[in-house]
């Protein structure tokens, strides 16, 4: 694959052929996808890519797989919705929601493991597998039994049940980890060093983390191809964020836009949000803490790309946003009640940092605005219970109107 330059450190810079390794043998720094620009120059175009299939494939010249042979469930190419009513509610008149919901395992992941599937499958694996928080499970499975492999998905044991049984259905083989998101990690990584598995988040991660940069080719060729003004992204591992700023600076480089100036906001949990305790702090040390939130899809203690999020705020001249926990709900609930979208409770820490975002200036009522919801409601439906109040009625018009009569506004 000529256009894949070669895998790089991001730490340190030292070059590694293409294969299935994350970090530097010199300094353990996590290894990045670099590309020969000048190839791909060559080849794309805005007119190539709107010819391209309705998914995240339109983008493949600047995908590290090889497209004829991807394992894919038809991911991306998602809505760009204009959000009016949100807009009203928050103090924005040009707002608007990339909903990733709706994708075929129903978030973003789907994205992340059509790359990491396929190049798990280029290079030889008959297996599967991860650690997750969650959505992450129910993509593998998916794209495992997509592909004909075997799975393996390791989860805490306390997750949400829409998400076990999300991950379930495809049969993949579900093991239950009794300690958090990072104990699971760390014992992925030792099974990962003594079993010949294609672990997507680890030994594969260089490539699967490439993905996320089709939220940003998406969101500009969208937009009329621009750049928004600014975004406002959900972290755990702060990956997704700094691919989005990877992929707006890519299309920039290669003239599919124009200069891009977007001011990168990452939001995460008060009960777990290591990147803005440093970013608050002014450091980029990023001091792991234990995870304590509702939003378990972000309860990642000790985030991977921390470092390379606090160097993406400060090279687009963004910010870090802490959504209070209490507020997380009601950012799902507004949501909702705006726009008819039902997110997960990453997209509720993504609404209420928005919400403090505006409310603390560091949005203006007419910059451009690109929030994104990751993962679907239905998967979280614990957080919001408390919002199923039904009006209880006889099967008849006079207990109805009793009923309407008692307190609710027809």
């Amino acid at each position: 694959m000529p256009r894949i330059s070669a895998l790089i450190c991001r730490s340190c810079g030292r070059k590694y052929p293409v294969e299935p390794i994350n970090a530097c043998d010199y300094c353990f720094g996590p290894l990045e996808v670099t590309y020969d620009y000048n190839a791909i120059a060559k080849v794309i175009s805005r007119e190539k890519i709107q010819k391209g299939p309705y998914s995240m494939l339109r983008y493949h010249d600047l995908l590290p797989i090889d497209v004829e042979n991807a394992v894919e469930i038809n991911a991306g190419f998602t809505p760009l919705m204009r959000c009016n009513n949100l807009g009203k509610a928050v103090g924005l008149e040009n707002l608007y929601i990339k909903n990733d919901s709706v994708n075929p395992t129903f978030s973003f992941k789907d994205r992340v493991v059509t790359i990491a599937a396929t190049k798990a499958r280029e290079f030889g694996f008959d297996t599967l597998a991860c650690a997750s928080t969650g959505n992450l499970a129910c993509s593998v499975a998916a794209h495992a039994a997509r592909a004909g492999m075997k799975a393996f998905v390791f989860i805490p044991a306390d997750l949400e049940r829409g998400k076990v049984v999300g991950a379930a259905i495809y049969n993949p083989t579900l093991i239950a980890v009794d300690g958090s998101y990072d104990e699971v990690n760390r014992l992925c990584s030792e099974i990962g060093d003594n079993y010949p598995w294609a672990f997507v988040n680890i030994n594969i991660r260089p490539f699967y983390a490439e993905g996320s940069k089709t939220l940003a080719y998406e969101v500009a060729e969208q937009l009329g191809w621009k750049a928004p003004d600014h975004t406002v992204v959900p972290a755990a591992s702060g990956s997704m964020f700094t691919k989005i700023w990877k992929g707006l600076k890519e299309f920039s480089s290669l003239g599919l836009i124009g200069k891009v100036s977007t001011r990168m906001h990452v939001a995460q949990p008060e009960g777990c949000s290591p990147i803005i305790e440093a970013y608050d702090s002014k450091t980029l040390q990023v001091k792991p803490v234990k995870a304590n939130t509702i939003a378990k899809s972000l309860a990642i203690g000790n985030p991977t790309d921390g470092i390379y999020a606090l160097k993406t705020i400060q090279e687009s001249k963004g910010s870090a946003v802490i959504a209070m926990e209490a507020e997380i709900a009601n950012g799902i609930k507004l949501l909702a009640e705006t726009e008819g979208i039902f997110t997960e409770t990453a997209g509720g820490v993504v609404i209420a940092g928005l919400k403090r975002l505006v409310d603390e200036g560091r949005i203006k009522r007419d910059e451009l605005t690109v929030a994104y919801i990751t993962g679907n409601g239905l998967k979280t439906i614990e957080a919001v219970e408390d919002a199923v109040k039904p009006v209880f009625t006889k099967p008849n018009l006079e207990a109805f109107e009793k009923a309407m009569h008692a307190g609710v506004t027809l």
